[in-house]
């Protein structure tokens, strides 16, 4: 791939939004950052970008269940996990984590074999998987199958953790579910534990991030409000400072002031932005299927006939523009949060950044953070999730 050099947007560096730099790129990667004025060179294929616009970061999603007509549960295959990437690259997502939730043994299975097979295809943008299940909490299972919740076995926690040695792995479960002693292992074996779907108390959440315990999945969802006498596990993530927090800002999961309440307490770089899609994301459907049952996507929800929430209607772009416009957030932090952070919990340390050696993974943003370009290994796509130049 011959070197190319980026230049006219506003280019959010490590040290900022900046207006005076234009980037190079080189073999799918970020080459150099240089003085705009200083950056012409005719040994270098040119491309201006749009005055006002703003290139970031490519967004790094940790949950998405689907997107494009399809979804990771009820197709878990390496076409799927592309397809998935390909619809949420639109909206400016250049790596996520195709997410299944709980399911049986075989489509968990299949699903993580699926992901790890994707990742290795060139610039695929699945970067991991995302097991979310089945070691969740009967008390809170939101739109899970109650009747696929199971406990954890040794052999399950041995399981991930020889996969978490092959490919980032994320893992939601219920820790009050789930044995120390395996909590520990996964741990130290590198598999990415997140609590979610949890009726845990405080204490066991304290006790569990102790173990390695390193997020909270879709912070105050699927799991009990805060209370005077029982914190439970928000409490516990507002108090602590150490993991990771993904957030649904929506409008809809969480209302802002609790989402502004914990972007207060907590350190800026443990808050991270999630879409928690579901397959209608870039679709015109008003309807798909979830275990067999039809869920409803209406006043902006994905919901069941219950009412019981099956997703986010969400796509990253929007997460973003949402938290500078509902929650007040600035710009850059917003789209830290939908790229630097969730690459660190992650650990992703070739993306969610603008630095020289980095993947070329980026997203070009109109004045308005709406999506205008990305670069998946420094290939451009268009808007339509075709590749460009």
């Amino acid at each position: 791939m011959s070197r190319r050099l980026l230049r006219g947007a506003r280019v959010l560096t490590e040290e900022g939004l900046r207006d005076d730099v234009a980037l190079v790129l080189d073999d799918g990667l970020i080459l150099d950052i240089l003085p705009d004025a200083a950056s012409a060179n005719d040994r270098l294929a040119e491309e201006r970008l749009p005055n006002g616009s703003i290139l970031a970061p490519g967004f790094v999603d940790v949950q998405a269940n689907g997107g494009g007509g399809v979804l990771f549960n009820d197709t878990p295959t390496v076409e799927a996990a592309c397809a998935i990437a390909a619809a949420h690259r639109r909206f400016g997502t250049t790596s996520l984590l195709p997410t299944v939730i709980t399911d049986r043994p075989e489509v968990m299975h299949k699903a993580a074999a699926a992901a790890e097979a994707a990742r290795l295809l060139p610039n695929s943008g699945v970067a991991g998987v995302h097991l979310e299940g089945p070691f969740i909490s009967l008390k809170r299972p939101g739109v899970h199958s109650t009747a696929l919740i199971r406990r954890m076995e040794p052999a399950d926690a041995a399981w991930l953790g020889a996969l978490a040695g092959r490919i980032p792995l994320l893992v939601t479960l219920a820790p009050e579910e789930v044995e120390d002693t395996l909590i520990a292992e996964m741990a130290a074996a590198g598999v990415i534990l997140s609590t979610g779907h949890t009726a845990a108390s405080a204490e066991r959440v304290a006790e569990s991030l102790s173990l390695g315990l390193r997020g909270f999945t879709h912070l105050y969802n699927a799991m009990p409000p805060i209370a005077g006498r029982e914190p439970g596990p928000v409490g516990a993530a507002l108090l602590d400072e150490t993991a990771w927090c993904g957030l649904i800002v929506d409008g809809v999961h969480v209302h802002p002031a609790s989402l502004r309440l914990a972007l207060a307490a907590r350190p800026e770089a443990r808050m991270l932005l999630v879409t928690d899609a579901m397959p209608v994301l870039g679709t015109a459907a008003e309807s798909f299927a979830l275990y067999g049952a039809k869920m409803f996507r209406r006043n902006g929800r994905l919901e069941r006939e219950d009412g019981t929430l099956a997703g986010a209607d969400l796509d990253m772009a929007t997460a973003v523009r949402n938290a500078v416009r509902m929650l007040g957030l600035g710009v850059e932090r917003a789209l830290r949060m939908a790229s630097t952070y969730p690459a660190a919990f992650m650990r992703l340390p070739d993306r969610g950044r603008i630095a020289p050696g980095l993947r070329a993974d980026l997203v070009l943003l109109s004045r308005d953070l709406a999506v205008l370009d990305t670069w998946v290994g420094g290939v451009r796509f268009s808007t339509l999730g075709e590749p460009g130049h």
